[in-house]
């Protein structure tokens, strides 16, 4: 973790502060505030916050266990402070929220979904399967057609893993 921040898990209180965060990052499909609230009640053991010298949130990283495969662990958003950005938050969050999750929830694969436009996310998980020496399979979830609003591009499925397994071991 940089230094000056602390890893933690995301209360209620955060919940505003993430919306915040999510809303000002101008990448993510911004939620309700009432998403960020429940997220932090309902999925907090599945997320994570860092937080700077005084205690407030400066990123996160919220998912949850996939109900058909509670082996995985879904990254639902990854969002950094503006003024924070540049640190090494994103994946130190990432790193830390799945090292807890493997150690406490037995996952052994990460999800997420990226639009190919997204660099910085992409970049993001590419360095994270390398860093953890997972293999990375990526396939189109959802088509740019499935979304309502007009230029929404394709939802990239990044399935990362099994952890800990030799790479190309994928099931």
């Amino acid at each position: 973790m940089p230094e000056g921040f602390k890893l933690d898990t995301p209360r209620v209180e955060d919940g505003a502060a993430i919306w915040r965060i999510a809303r000002d990052s101008k990448a993510l499909d911004l939620n309700s505030s009432y998403s960020y609230l429940l997220w932090c009640r309902d999925f907090a053991a599945t997320s994570v916050v860092a937080r700077d010298a005084e205690g407030e949130p400066a990123a996160f990283v919220t998912g949850y266990l996939r109900p058909e495969s509670p082996e995985t662990l879904v990254v639902w958003q990854v969002a950094v402070d503006d003024a924070h950005r540049g640190q090494g938050l994103a994946a130190a969050l990432l790193d830390g929220l799945t090292t807890r999750a493997m150690h406490e929830l037995g996952i052994r694969f990460v999800e997420t979904t990226i639009t190919p436009d997204n660099a910085a996310s992409n970049r993001l998980f590419a360095s994270f399967a390398e860093r953890h020496r997972a293999q990375l399979k990526r396939e189109v979830l959802f088509d740019a057609g499935l979304f309502p609003e007009q230029g929404h591009e394709p939802e990239v499925l990044h399935l990362i893993g099994p952890f800990g397994a030799p790479p190309g071991t994928c099931r």
